[in-house]
């Protein structure tokens, strides 16, 4: 049984950062893209940053490059997201996600689709 958990999120200020966790268990990371996805109320959920099970190849939606980063351990099976400089309109629920097995194309990184397990999301609120 694989199970996510993500940890991190909290009520900030605009301008500040935040540092978003997951971690996994019941099944081996490394040879899976892992991603970041956020859901805000009435919309569709996206991708945010999702990272190549070779930590070869990140994806950045265009809103978060150059504040975020995404990061893999594999030896402690986790994921992170470093959100910097963080505007109100980051507020989501974020969810950590695993994807395809070496997984090698660009939608196995970019697209919901891709991914069979999810957490349960962690609530990143920015106030103005």
């Amino acid at each position: 049984q694989v199970r996510l958990v993500e940890s991190g999120g909290g009520l900030v200020q605009a301008g500040d950062s935040l540092r978003l966790s997951c971690a996994a268990s019941g099944r081996t990371i490394s040879s899976y893209n892992m991603g970041w996805f956020r859901q805000a109320p009435g919309k569709e959920r996206e991708v945010v940053a999702a990272i190549r099970w070779s930590g070869t190849s990140v994806y950045y939606v265009d809103s978060v490059k150059g504040r975020f980063t995404i990061s893999r351990d594999n030896a402690r099976n986790t994921v992170a997201l470093q959100m910097n400089s963080l505007k109100p309109e980051d507020t989501a629920v974020y969810f950590c996600a695993l994807g395809r097995s070496y997984g090698s194309s660009s939608r196995s990184l970019q697209s919901p689709g891709e991914y069979d397990f999810w957490g349960q999301g962690t609530q990143v609120t920015v106030s103005s």
